[in-house]
């Protein structure tokens, strides 16, 4: 490929020194003369889910020289938001978003790569990358790590790692003992992988996968299973078919494309954190993405999966009933599904979902349409007058009990506070914990929730408690938890305004939420605000606070 991206920087008199450098790496002179293909591995000794990505990325390196390449590794950085949770560490999870596509961008562009394939799996790995993807525009592949599989208590009893956070709130409610919690708590993540429920990373990766830019069983095939491995050796060969027909990101990431995604999240149930993270990715790719875009679909997509938090089921289980490919063959039958979209694999949507192995194994796991949990998605959007630009609530995970409802607000200005009030028994049924002063300027990094919520849950008033914040909420969030409320507190959102005793009305079937003061009070108590000085003593943070825009357009850097 005379005319390559790398060519320009390894070919020629004066690019001598660059060789130079090269053959200091121990590459030949043959495999210089080859395409350069820049592996993007987030593989460290912290997060579980990718410990074993050294692993993928020799599988990945070994497509690549297979189809003629040469393979070039690089890191990127991950933070495991579990280790992560319900301390100081969750501030610099969503910002590390930002980071690892800003460091894979410079990566790539300083190096001349002509092809790439990213290995991300947790959190904020698999949208940061994804974002750079789209930043680069050099042909792409994303090969994810794969899902945990369950713990295991005993017959028909699988846990996983919100089965843990939830036992805290249960042993302080007095249902297990300490040597019961810390038995689920030894068993509940039994080895690599990305936790094992439809949380926030199998979510991305799915997504990932239902848009084209990852191979067929990219969402679901477990982190242990050699399938995984040939995944991964197949990624590596693919990247080099997509540099010979010269397909790249966005000719695959359309509003089409990102449409069958959203359908595909409302089907499965995903993490209300794909709501951030799919604006983002596609404001990369030079597309408008909204909230209103994910309401519009829920509208038309069932929910035909309950996996954890929302279900029994978890990953390993939809793997075997089919994976996405099957739940993207169900919605088709509704015509929701776009076929003419191009995927990695150098075919289209439809024609992968001809192959023969886009079919329902498990109708448990993957319900038909016309046998729906809900005839609509998972997610739903709420505006009103305490979100005026929308809030997000994953109504699959919510009780009929708290789908409307009138609670009375408990304010607390940190997500530390409200923990507190949890845990010592001063959360009462009809009451709305509303956290405020966490959004991504406010927080400032826009923490997750999933400790209060879950204890809410394992203090039995996840029928009767809502939680709402201009944070945001795990992917094994359930409840009545609404979070991204915008404006945020710290933009002089609303729910900056709210006091103890005020009264939210709750209308999930309804998209609203509304705070019950009249007009006139809110104005009286906004000229009495004083926001809340915030000391934010590390400097990356403090730049995160300035750069960042609103939850409602993806949390992503302002453009300068």
């Amino acid at each position: 490929m005379n005319d390559s991206k790398s060519q320009k920087m390894k070919s020629g008199l004066e690019k001598a020194p660059h060789r130079s450098l090269l053959y200091a790496l121990g590459l030949t002179k043959e495999e210089m003369q080859r395409p350069l293909v820049g592996i993007v591995n987030a593989a460290n000794e912290v997060v579980p889910g990718h410990i074993h990505l050294d692993t993928l990325a020799q599988a990945v390196k070994a497509g690549v020289r297979m189809a003629g390449g040469t393979p070039l590794e690089f890191p990127a950085i991950a933070v495991c938001d579990g280790i992560a949770m319900n301390h100081e560490g969750m501030r610099f999870s969503l910002p590390s978003r930002e980071f690892i596509a800003d460091s894979i961008e410079i990566m790539a562009r300083a190096h001349a790569f002509d092809a790439l394939v990213f290995i991300p799996n947790c959190d904020k790995t698999v949208p940061g990358m994804l974002m750079a993807m789209m930043r680069l525009n050099l042909p792409s592949v994303l090969i994810s790590g794969g899902p945990m599989l369950p713990g295991n208590m005993g017959p028909d009893k699988k846990v996983d790692l919100i089965s843990v956070f939830e036992a805290v709130g249960r042993f302080r409610a007095g249902d297990i003992t300490e040597d019961e919690l810390e038995d689920m708590t030894e068993r509940a993540c039994p080895g690599c992988g990305a936790c094992a429920g439809m949380f926030t990373a199998n979510s991305m990766n799915c997504l990932a996968e239902a848009i084209g830019v990852a191979l067929p069983g990219n969402g679901t095939i477990p982190a242990v299973d050699a399938a995984r491995v040939r995944l991964a050796k197949m990624a590596g060969m693919r990247v080099m078919d997509l540099l010979e027909r010269n397909i790249r990101p966005l000719d695959i990431v359309t509003p089409d494309s990102v449409a069958n995604a959203v359908a595909v999240d409302m089907a499965l149930g995903c993490s209300t954190n794909t709501v951030l993270h799919l604006p983002a990715i596609s404001g990369e790719a030079g597309l408008s993405l909204g909230m209103e875009i994910f309401d519009e679909v829920s509208r038309k997509a069932p929910n035909l999966c309950k996996l954890s938090p929302a279900g029994k089921h978890h990953m390993v289980d939809l793997n075997n009933a089919g994976g996405i490919p099957a739940v993207m063959s169900e919605l088709d039958k509704l015509g929701i599904i776009h076929k003419d979209c191009m995927t990695v694999t150098g075919k289209t949507v439809g024609q992968n979902l001809t192959d023969g192995k886009a079919s329902v194994r498990d109708r448990n796991v993957i319900h038909a349409i016309d046998e729906p949990y809900s005839k609509e998605g998972g997610i739903a959007i709420l505006k009103g007058t305490l979100a005026p630009l929308g809030a997000v609530v994953k109504q699959s995970a919510v009780a009929p009990e708290m789908m409307r409802r009138d609670v009375k607000a408990r304010v607390f200005e940190s997500e530390e506070d409200a923990m507190h009030a949890i845990l010592d028994g001063k959360i009462k049924p009809g009451d709305a914990v509303v956290i405020r002063y966490e959004g991504p300027r406010g927080g400032p990094g826009m923490r997750e929730m999933l400790s209060p919520t879950a204890a809410i849950t394992g203090m039995g008033l996840g029928k009767a408690v809502a939680l709402l914040t201009d944070g945001r909420f795990s992917g094994g969030t359930n409840g009545a938890a609404i979070g991204h409320i915008s404006p945020e507190a710290a933009d002089g959102g609303v729910i900056a305004l709210v006091r103890e005793g005020d009264v939210i009305h709750i209308d999930i079937p309804g998209r609203t939420l509304d705070l019950m003061v009249d007009a006139s009070e809110l104005e009286r108590r906004r000229a009495e605000l004083k926001q809340p000085k915030k000391d934010c003593p590390y400097p990356v943070l403090r730049r995160y606070a300035k750069l960042v825009s609103s939850a409602a357009d993806g949390g992503r850097y302002k453009d300068i």
